[in-house]
């Protein structure tokens, strides 16, 4: 039996999955690592924390399986992106802990950016929006402010990275990303699928800590004998969005994903040409398979999962995450309250780094209850608000969503985004969609799956959440919505501004 091994290293945890032929689950294995705060609006990760618990599951899936690395046609990697990893490329050692996409240290050097013009530049190159989320001014504030960083990049001493890369690195040896994680550097003109000079010269990158640019699916190396026993060639490579957009089979424009995961990301595909946005969605590199590149629209709601998380973490009023569809589920509505989960700032299509978190509409009737039901809704108001740019975006209507991600096993969630949503939500057989679609990357690179007809024949619905609200209260619903969100909207700004 030959399996293809899939590494999906995420925000909170790493896990590794087995897939077999059929695109379906073998084995998993999962492990949570720290996350370190170091200051408000910091997050940060050790890559050697990355690098450890991702091996970990590897060779626990193994293991627990009894599968040899021989019986492993091939690994893909999914990976949280934008997280900004630098090493020292002679030893392979971190030059210090990874700065993570959610961090956001750097809305300042955004905001000096933005004032000096700057913006239009950047979105007309990378399709991004000029927002601390991504690697390019992460970097930047690395290079300045680590001791010696600038210095010995300039030597071409560092060796800069996301996720993909780094671990590539420490299986092969190899310095390279794939074009769907190199667009989310904005260092990458995604019209000419190079990096970019002018780019570079902005954020004061020197090129050589660049990793080479290598199609999503294809060989890349192999994986040195020591780890797993044998050599096993690497042949997958997307950034996690866009993997679980391969898994779940949404390989024609105007088809829809919505991952509920830690964030929630929705992406439509969008074609063979950069789409452009013109109601501040990102416009980004899907994939590129077998000389094709397609691209797609995303939007990107920062506080997904992880407000339900806030819930048990935070406030303490329940004990896990799942427990929270069950105490949401024991009152009827949200009784008016509104929860605008801006806890690190607003995502698509607000972008604003100083929103911040806020409750509204609470009386003293207000229960625990009441605000795990609004936490709930709150994810799917982003949600919501997401799909109606895209459709204003793409000019082209959407006859479902394909959600998967931890939270889409939640049915009181799913069933209020198709209400919100007005089209029918539907949720996988296989919800590793991320996991999914970096092994099919990998398989279709060494002919274990033979085209994309045949993965998307492999795709299978589990369940269809119909939407049942009038077209009146939905647009009563989502005006409420627009009136919280106000209120939590540039809450943070400095003083000097």
């Amino acid at each position: 039996m030959q399996y293809i091994l899939a590494l999906d290293q995420g925000t909170t945890s790493s896990r590794a999955i087995l897939f077999d032929r059929q695109g379906q689950v073998a084995a998993t294995a999962q492990q949570e690592y720290p996350q370190h705060f170091p200051q408000p609006g910091w997050v940060e990760h050790d890559p050697l924390d990355i690098w450890e618990s991702q091996l970990a599951c590897a060779r626990q899936v193994l293991q627990e399986r009894g599968v040899t690395a021989d019986q492993v046609a091939a690994i893909g990697i999914a990976n949280q992106r934008e997280t900004t990893v630098v090493w020292d490329r002679r030893t392979g050692e971190p030059l210090c802990h990874a700065i993570v996409w959610q961090d956001r240290r750097t809305a300042q050097l955004c905001d000096d950016l933005r004032e000096a013009g700057k913006a239009p530049l950047i979105q007309r190159k990378t399709g991004l929006e000029l927002d601390a989320y991504f690697s390019a001014t992460k970097l930047q504030w690395l290079l300045t402010n680590v001791p010696g960083a600038r210095t010995r990049a300039e030597r071409g001493e560092l060796a800069f990275g996301t996720v993909d890369s780094w671990l590539v690195y420490k299986l092969c040896g190899r310095h390279v990303t794939d074009v769907s994680n190199a667009a989310r550097t904005m260092l990458f003109n995604i019209n000419s699928l190079r990096w970019d000079e002018e780019l570079l010269a902005l954020f004061g990158v020197p090129a050589s800590m660049l990793p080479e640019v290598v199609p999503s699916a294809g060989e890349v190396g192999t994986t040195a004998e020591s780890l797993f026993g044998r050599a096993i060639p690497i042949a997958g490579i997307a950034g996690d969005q866009q993997a679980a957009t391969f898994g779940q089979a949404c390989h024609r424009r105007g088809m829809v994903k919505n991952t509920y995961g830690t964030g929630c990301f929705m992406l439509m595909h969008a074609g063979d040409s950069p789409p452009h946005s013109h109601n501040r969605l990102l416009a980004t590199v899907g994939w590129t398979v077998g000389g094709q590149t397609d691209y797609v629209l995303e939007g990107s709601v920062f506080m997904g999962g992880a407000t339900v998380q806030w819930l048990r973490d935070g406030l303490g009023i329940i004990k896990q995450s799942a427990d929270v569809e069950a105490l949401a589920l024991s009152v009827p509505d949200s009784g008016g309250v509104m929860l605008v989960p801006a806890f690190v700032g607003l995502g698509a299509p607000h972008w604003d780094a100083y929103a911040r978190g806020t409750i509204v509409g609470m009386t003293r009737g207000t229960t625990a209850a009441h605000i795990a039901r609004a936490a709930v809704e709150a994810i799917a108001y982003q949600s919501a608000e997401l799909l109606a740019a895209m459709q204003k975006d793409a000019n082209c209507a959407v006859h479902e969503v394909r959600a998967d991600g931890g939270a889409a096993r939640n049915d009181l969630l799913m069933q209020f985004q198709a209400d919100l949503l007005g089209v029918p939500v539907v949720r996988p057989k296989v919800t590793e969609t991320t996991a999914l679609g970096a092994a099919y990357l990998a398989g279709l690179a060494l002919g274990f799956w033979a085209s994309r007809e045949e993965i998307a024949a492999q795709w299978q619905a589990e369940r269809c959440f119909e939407p049942a609200m009038s077209a009146a209260r939905r647009e009563e619903k989502m005006a409420r919505w627009a009136r919280a969100v106000a209120h939590a909207r540039a809450w943070a700004v400095p003083e000097h501004h």
